[in-house]
């Protein structure tokens, strides 16, 4: 009996050993997976929450751990996990989102993203968030739109100059067409060369056509992937289909974020949300970020799309006071005069002060909005076209940076006075020029919300009449503009 217990003893013994290596292998096989594409975006206030995003091979779990930078030793012992996230199938790959927003104002964080159980992280990152007051600064490009991992590198060194040229920038901007196919490898190289940014700050993506657009190959739900954002109304709009529009508020600044492949025309929708969020901001500077250009002197300023997105827009931004729009899409530097009703503002008033040690000329409380394309982070770059009128007299500076350099811009704000500085890096030695600057100079505290104001409806079945009488009236100005407008001036440049 003895003797048969004892080679029971041993053959569970075996079993144990057997099963238990096959336990460690399986786990072994199961962290192979690696954690790629991670981006922080804003998503909910500014302040206290971000948006987290990320990709793996295989199913895991959606977790982010988080210690401020002040009590991070190297460790994440003591971190906070955050695990209510989505995760979904997407081109072959893995989504990952997590929305953190428990964050503490004006403080430093330290990250990584991955999965707990598998003991299965990301590289760590770090970011800030909002500390809430006036006096902040972030960077913007444009149109990185690489097809190569070698196009990507390059462009990266646009923004690697930013950063060098503006280190306590809080955010960047990127405003569109961080692609060319939308191929997986174009977002892989774009994400692998582009990590010291994504990871270590926050970032402020808009939707380009080279991004996933439904009239590009079919492409749906790209952009809405890449980054983990906040949608509106999401029941009844499908604006993730080619793109997000959402908007943040940071210090003393309102941003809007707009989806312009959505624009066939711009759908009542989105200009009745853009309306709505507008409206029931008081913020002291108000911004417009797109990707596709009102104002420029690019190849792509006649095409009807920005005829019809310019008779749409043009008016909600004198309706709605904004200071400052930034787009994309051009591949060619153009900042247009304080222009208002289409037309340059007439009578602004100059004063020159001391701004960060430099004696700074600035536009004094001025009316209307200014345009600006910051050519491209890119090797992408277009030479300037004639526009279609009144836009060359709206224009105060326009460059093609064809065989000059990427080019990145740098905005910095303290309480009623704003600075716009925009650089090229050179390609071959990065040396970092100044191309162009603007400052405005402006009361604060003046904007007020709508008293009792009531939100405009932002879903598509009770706009749905707006939908065909826009597109009617749509076709309708942009054939008259062509025929009355673009044409003669056409015909006239070439008998000059």
């Amino acid at each position: 009996m003895k003797k048969m217990s004892t080679k029971i003893i041993s053959v569970i013994l075996c079993l144990c050993m057997v099963f238990g290596c096959s336990a460690i292998a399986t786990s072994a096989e199961e962290t192979t997976d690696t954690v790629t594409r991670v981006s922080v975006s804003f998503n909910g206030d500014s302040q206290t929450s971000r948006g987290f995003c990320w990709y793996t091979e295989t199913y895991t779990r959606s977790d982010v751990q988080i210690v401020k930078t002040a009590e991070f030793n190297g460790s994440f012992a003591n971190a906070e996990t955050y695990s209510a996230g989505n995760v979904y199938e997407f081109r072959d790959l893995y989504c990952h989102k997590v929305t953190v927003s428990n964050l503490e104002p004006g403080t430093a964080y330290t990250y990584r993203v991955g999965d707990k159980s598998l003991e299965l992280w990301s590289e760590n990152g770090t970011f800030r968030t909002d500390d809430g007051d006036s006096k902040f600064s972030f960077i913007s490009i444009a149109d990185v739109q690489a097809s190569s991992d070698e196009n990507f590198a390059q462009s990266a060194k646009t923004l690697k100059g930013a950063l060098a040229t503006l280190p306590n920038s809080e955010f960047v901007v990127n405003l569109g067409d961080f692609v060319n196919d939308d191929t997986n490898d174009e977002w892989n190289w774009y994400f692998n060369n582009f990590a010291f940014a994504n990871m270590n700050t926050t970032i402020a993506p808009v939707a380009g056509n080279h991004d996933g657009n439904i009239t590009n190959k079919l492409n749906i739900n790209v952009f809405n992937s890449m980054f983990n954002l906040s949608n509106p109304n999401t029941e009844s709009n499908t604006n993730w289909v080619n793109g997000v529009y959402y908007s943040f508020d940071y210090g003393n600044a309102h941003f809007a974020v707009l989806n312009t492949n959505d624009m066939y025309p711009m759908t009542q929708s989105q200009r009745n949300w853009l309306v709505n969020d507008m409206s029931k901001s008081d913020a002291d500077w108000k911004f417009v970020l797109m990707h596709r250009a009102a104002y420029s002197e690019g190849k792509n300023i006649n095409k009807p799309d920005t005829i019809i997105m310019r008779d749409v827009l043009l008016p909600l931004f004198d309706e709605l006071d904004i200071d400052m729009v930034y787009a994309g899409h051009d591949h060619v530097y153009y900042r247009s005069l304080q222009v208002k009703g289409d037309q340059p503002v007439a009578d602004v008033t100059y004063v020159t002060e001391n701004f960060n040690g430099e004696q700074t000329t600035f536009a004094l409380n001025p009316e209307g909005t200014v345009h600006i394309v910051p050519a491209t982070a890119g090797t992408k770059r277009y030479t300037v076209h004639d526009a279609i009128d009144p836009i060359p007299d709206c224009c105060a500076f326009r460059l093609s940076t064809r065989g000059l350099g990427g080019c990145f811009m740098t905005t910095e704000i303290d309480g009623g006075k704003l600075v716009i500085k925009s650089y090229l890096v050179d390609d071959e030695t990065q040396e970092i020029t100044l191309i162009d600057q603007y400052a405005i100079k402006k009361d604060v505290g003046q904007n007020k919300p709508a008293e009792d104001y009531e939100d405009l409806p932002t879903d598509n079945v009770s706009n749905i009449g707006n939908y065909v009488k826009n597109l009617v009236t749509a076709i309708v100005n942009m054939l008259a503009k062509y025929l009355f407008v673009l044409v003669p001036q056409l015909i006239k440049n070439a008998i000059k």
